[in-house]
């Protein structure tokens, strides 16, 4: 009976201690969550057929690495016609910046010095020799007259006698050669009177309205392209340069590459597939920095930024890595909802990050872990 009174006491003594050792042990501040990365999808602005992938997935790539190329369709003709574009565009800008050529300029020159000779001539009139030489013909106009006047009388005498010696072809040839020296003696006549009135006024409101225009014409060439002519063609430069440009920028969204440094994550494409505008081909995952993404309750909230904490994992147990908080959410979220009484007040949990700083080489993106706190 003592023996089972001493048993019974001594487990009550156990019982008693494990109860007070429960209530007195302090639970180790950790929480836990999950390893993370950054994923980014990488797709094509422009979209097309499917012309060659270089990457599977699971593999390592670096930042710039070709992943999936596109086919050009109709883009390398449409460069070459901007390129032809601005390149006329380009040798127009050049020519209305040089301005004319001397050639020109002296070319335009001689026209203004030609018309001014000939405005010159009307203006001045005809000179005194060559009125003395018009008179000179009308006065031999006028002797011819006389000389076939006095042939004609002389052979027409001839002929009324009848004796035979003049023909009648004879006296017809006569008759016209008064005729033809009469007209040549009425046409010097008009000679010299133009010429002794002097060039028209018509004609001289004529020579220097043009030798003006020529002259205006040289100004211009001397003066060179307007700043308006220069500006509109560097404004059409600008344009077709950009329309080439757009045009090296779809080429280059033909071949999608990497952004950064990482594993391929998912890519399921093959040669002739169709890629859409702007819709994601793979999924890259940046291997350069994990985060442990966890909840704290309220009551251990006693952390701040920049906080070295250290974290472990199920996959290296033996192992501890530095992590440093770099996200306290500045809003609580609860278990459940909406917490009505104290117990439920307890639940109210905080979002944090923390951002690993050793063991990337080992640790990889969904891995279980637990953020110790203390």
């Amino acid at each position: 009976m003592t023996q089972r009174i001493v048993v019974g006491f001594v487990a009550v003594v156990l019982l008693v201690g494990l109860l007070i050792y429960s209530q007195m042990r302090v639970e180790p501040r950790k929480v836990s969550g999950y390893l993370e990365a950054d994923e980014i999808r990488l797709g094509s602005r422009v979209g097309g057929r499917v012309k060659a992938v270089h990457c599977q997935e699971g593999e390592s790539v670096a930042a710039g690495a070709l992943l999936v190329e596109l086919e050009e369709f109709d883009l390398l003709a449409r460069k070459a016609e901007a390129a032809a574009q601005v390149a006329a565009s380009e040798a127009e800008l050049a020519r209305l910046k040089n301005g004319f050529r001397s050639e020109e300029i002296a070319q335009a020159q001689a026209r203004v010095e030609r018309l001014a000779a000939i405005h010159k001539i009307l203006v001045d009139g005809p000179r005194e020799e060559e009125i003395g030489a018009a008179r000179a013909r009308r006065d031999l106009a006028l002797a011819q007259v006389e000389r076939a006047k006095r042939t004609y009388d002389r052979i027409a005498e001839l002929f009324a006698k009848e004796s035979g010696s003049v023909t009648r072809e004879e006296i017809d040839r006569s008759t016209e050669e008064v005729k033809v020296t009469e007209q040549t003696q009425r046409v010097r006549e008009e000679e010299l009177k133009l010429l002794e009135k002097g060039s028209r006024a018509e004609e001289i409101a004529a020579a220097a309205a043009e030798l003006k225009e020529a002259e205006q014409g040289l100004q211009l060439f001397i003066a060179g392209n307007r700043p308006e002519d220069i500006a509109h063609a560097e404004a059409a430069v600008a344009a077709v340069q950009g329309a080439l440009a757009a045009i090296e920028a779809q080429l280059n969204e033909l071949q999608i590459r990497a952004s950064l440094d990482g594993v391929i994550e998912a890519i399921e494409l093959q040669p002739g597939d169709m890629v859409a505008v702007g819709a994601p081909v793979l999924s890259l995952m940046d291997t350069r920095a994990l985060w442990v993404r966890a909840y704290v309750p309220e009551s251990r909230l006693n952390i701040a930024l920049d906080q070295e904490v250290r974290v472990t994992t199920d996959s290296f147990s033996s192992e501890s890595f530095r992590g440093k908080v770099t996200f306290v959410s500045r809003q609580a979220e609860f278990t459940p909802r909406n917490a009505q009484t104290p117990e439920e007040r307890s639940k109210q949990v905080f979002r944090i990050k923390v951002t690993l700083l050793d063991g990337l080489d080992k640790l990889r993106p969904g891995m279980a872990a637990d953020v110790w706190l203390e």
